[in-house]
Protein backbone atom coordinates (compact mmCIF):
# COMPACT_ATOMS: atom_id res chain seq x y z
CA UNK A 1 0.00 0.00 0.00
CA UNK A 2 2.59 2.43 0.45
CA UNK A 3 4.45 1.73 -2.63
CA UNK A 4 1.33 2.86 -3.90
CA UNK A 5 1.43 6.30 -2.65
CA UNK A 6 4.49 7.16 -3.95
CA UNK A 7 4.45 5.66 -7.45
CA UNK A 8 4.53 8.82 -8.73
CA UNK A 9 7.38 10.13 -7.41
CA UNK A 10 8.92 7.12 -8.44
CA UNK A 11 7.67 7.81 -11.78
CA UNK A 12 8.88 11.55 -11.85
CA UNK A 13 12.43 10.11 -10.92
CA UNK A 14 12.24 7.42 -13.76
CA UNK A 15 11.61 10.17 -16.20
CA UNK A 16 13.91 12.56 -15.24
CA UNK A 17 16.70 10.20 -15.20
CA UNK A 18 15.80 9.41 -18.88
CA UNK A 19 15.96 12.83 -19.42
CA UNK A 20 19.08 13.56 -18.01
CA UNK A 21 20.74 10.18 -17.77
CA UNK A 22 21.82 8.04 -15.36
CA UNK A 23 24.97 10.57 -14.09
CA UNK A 24 22.88 12.79 -12.89
CA UNK A 25 20.51 11.26 -10.32
CA UNK A 26 20.01 13.07 -7.56
CA UNK A 27 20.20 11.65 -3.94
CA UNK A 28 17.30 11.84 -2.40
CA UNK A 29 16.48 10.22 1.50
CA UNK A 30 13.72 7.48 1.57
CA UNK A 31 10.16 8.55 2.10
CA UNK A 32 8.64 9.14 5.77
CA UNK A 33 6.88 6.59 6.64
CA UNK A 34 3.22 7.42 6.60
CA UNK A 35 1.28 8.27 9.67
CA UNK A 36 -1.65 5.91 10.83
CA UNK A 37 -5.09 6.96 10.05
CA UNK A 38 -6.22 6.54 13.60
CA UNK A 39 -3.51 9.39 15.02
CA UNK A 40 -5.75 11.93 12.89
CA UNK A 41 -8.87 11.19 15.33
CA UNK A 42 -9.86 14.07 17.18
CA UNK A 43 -8.51 16.41 14.80
CA UNK A 44 -10.03 18.08 11.96
CA UNK A 45 -11.20 16.12 8.20
CA UNK A 46 -8.79 18.37 6.74
CA UNK A 47 -5.86 17.05 8.22
CA UNK A 48 -7.04 13.26 8.15
CA UNK A 49 -8.16 13.37 4.40
CA UNK A 50 -4.66 14.41 3.43
CA UNK A 51 -3.51 10.89 3.40
CA UNK A 52 -5.85 9.15 0.51
CA UNK A 53 -5.99 6.14 2.30
CA UNK A 54 -8.16 7.77 5.07
CA UNK A 55 -11.40 8.23 5.52
CA UNK A 56 -13.00 10.40 8.06
CA UNK A 57 -16.60 10.12 9.90
CA UNK A 58 -18.12 12.83 11.23
CA UNK A 59 -20.42 10.78 13.48
CA UNK A 60 -16.99 10.61 16.04
CA UNK A 61 -14.47 12.66 14.28
CA UNK A 62 -12.66 9.58 13.85
CA UNK A 63 -10.19 8.93 11.28
CA UNK A 64 -9.98 5.67 10.22
CA UNK A 65 -8.46 3.69 7.24
CA UNK A 66 -10.65 3.19 4.27
CA UNK A 67 -11.92 -0.26 3.81
CA UNK A 68 -9.96 -1.01 0.25
CA UNK A 69 -12.06 -4.64 -0.30
CA UNK A 70 -15.08 -3.18 -0.48
CA UNK A 71 -16.20 -0.30 -3.08
CA UNK A 72 -18.47 1.26 -0.30
CA UNK A 73 -17.83 1.42 3.48
CA UNK A 74 -20.03 -0.29 5.34
CA UNK A 75 -22.31 1.05 7.67
CA UNK A 76 -21.05 -0.41 10.87
CA UNK A 77 -18.03 1.59 10.23
CA UNK A 78 -19.49 4.98 9.09
CA UNK A 79 -22.88 6.07 7.64
CA UNK A 80 -22.83 6.90 4.13
CA UNK A 81 -24.00 10.42 4.71
CA UNK A 82 -21.27 11.18 6.96
CA UNK A 83 -18.33 9.67 5.78
CA UNK A 84 -15.81 12.01 3.80
CA UNK A 85 -13.12 10.46 1.52
CA UNK A 86 -10.67 12.93 -0.35
CA UNK A 87 -12.70 16.59 0.48
CA UNK A 88 -14.50 17.56 3.11
CA UNK A 89 -17.51 19.10 1.45
CA UNK A 90 -18.86 16.42 -0.11
CA UNK A 91 -20.30 13.21 1.35
CA UNK A 92 -20.11 9.62 0.17
CA UNK A 93 -24.57 9.76 -0.84
CA UNK A 94 -23.82 13.11 -2.55
CA UNK A 95 -20.90 11.34 -4.56
CA UNK A 96 -22.54 8.24 -5.09
CA UNK A 97 -25.38 10.22 -6.72
CA UNK A 98 -23.54 12.71 -9.11
CA UNK A 99 -21.49 9.91 -10.28
CA UNK A 100 -24.59 8.47 -10.81
CA UNK A 101 -25.85 11.42 -12.49
CA UNK A 102 -22.84 11.61 -14.62
CA UNK A 103 -22.42 8.08 -15.87
CA UNK A 104 -26.42 8.42 -16.82
CA UNK A 105 -25.90 11.55 -18.88
CA UNK A 106 -22.96 9.80 -20.83
CA UNK A 107 -24.80 6.56 -21.19
CA UNK A 108 -27.98 8.85 -22.77
CA UNK A 109 -25.69 11.00 -25.03
CA UNK A 110 -24.36 8.24 -26.15
CA UNK A 111 -27.63 6.58 -26.53
CA UNK A 112 -28.98 9.97 -28.43
CA UNK A 113 -26.09 10.05 -30.73
CA UNK A 114 -26.20 6.14 -31.68
CA UNK A 115 -29.89 6.85 -32.60
CA UNK A 116 -29.04 10.49 -34.26
CA UNK A 117 -26.26 8.81 -36.42
CA UNK A 118 -28.74 5.76 -37.69
CA UNK A 119 -31.22 7.94 -38.00
CA UNK A 120 -29.00 10.23 -40.28
CA UNK A 121 -27.25 6.94 -42.06
CA UNK A 122 -30.89 6.11 -43.52
CA UNK A 123 -31.87 9.43 -44.34
CA UNK A 124 -28.32 9.96 -46.69
CA UNK A 125 -29.26 6.16 -48.00
CA UNK A 126 -32.69 7.16 -48.93
CA UNK A 127 -31.92 10.21 -50.76
CA UNK A 128 -29.30 8.72 -53.13
CA UNK A 129 -31.55 5.97 -53.87
CA UNK A 130 -34.37 8.46 -54.67
CA UNK A 131 -31.63 10.50 -56.64
CA UNK A 132 -30.42 6.93 -58.85
CA UNK A 133 -34.18 6.16 -59.81
CA UNK A 134 -35.06 9.67 -61.31
CA UNK A 135 -31.95 8.96 -62.73
CA UNK A 136 -32.24 6.02 -64.20
CA UNK A 137 -36.19 6.98 -65.46
CA UNK A 138 -34.62 9.87 -67.32
CA UNK A 139 -31.87 7.46 -68.69
CA UNK A 140 -34.70 5.23 -69.61
CA UNK A 141 -36.79 7.83 -71.55
CA UNK A 142 -33.32 9.17 -73.15
CA UNK A 143 -33.44 5.37 -74.81
CA UNK A 144 -36.83 4.72 -75.42
CA UNK A 145 -36.52 8.43 -77.22
CA UNK A 146 -33.68 7.42 -79.12
CA UNK A 147 -34.94 4.24 -80.16
CA UNK A 148 -38.04 5.74 -81.29
CA UNK A 149 -35.87 8.31 -83.57
CA UNK A 150 -34.21 5.61 -85.21
CA UNK A 151 -37.37 4.01 -85.84
CA UNK A 152 -38.55 6.94 -87.58
CA UNK A 153 -35.32 7.95 -89.81
CA UNK A 154 -35.59 3.89 -90.87
CA UNK A 155 -38.88 4.87 -91.83
CA UNK A 156 -37.82 7.79 -93.88
CA UNK A 157 -35.00 6.20 -95.37
CA UNK A 158 -36.59 3.20 -96.56
CA UNK A 159 -39.11 5.40 -98.15
CA UNK A 160 -36.47 7.67 -99.99
CA UNK A 161 -34.74 3.25 -101.07
CA UNK A 162 -38.86 2.79 -102.52
CA UNK A 163 -38.97 6.22 -104.36
CA UNK A 164 -35.54 5.52 -105.89
CA UNK A 165 -36.36 1.55 -106.26
CA UNK A 166 -33.17 1.03 -103.99
CA UNK A 167 -35.67 -1.24 -101.51
CA UNK A 168 -34.26 -4.50 -101.44
CA UNK A 169 -36.42 -7.21 -101.02
CA UNK A 170 -37.53 -8.63 -97.17
CA UNK A 171 -37.70 -11.88 -98.57
CA UNK A 172 -33.90 -11.89 -99.93
CA UNK A 173 -32.17 -9.21 -98.20
CA UNK A 174 -28.84 -10.23 -99.79
CA UNK A 175 -29.53 -10.26 -103.40
CA UNK A 176 -27.14 -8.67 -105.72
CA UNK A 177 -27.83 -4.95 -106.39
CA UNK A 178 -28.40 -4.54 -110.08
CA UNK A 179 -27.07 -1.75 -112.41
CA UNK A 180 -28.62 -0.40 -115.43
Amino acid sequence: MAALRWWPLGLALVWGCARTGLAHLPATAPPAPAQACSEFSQRSCEECLKNVSCLWCYTNNTCIDYPVRSILPPSSLCSLSNARWGVCWINFEALIIAIAVVAGLILVSIAVCCCYCCYCRRRSRSRPDEEEERLARKREERRLQSLQRKHERKLKHDEIRKKYGLLQDSDNPYSRFENE
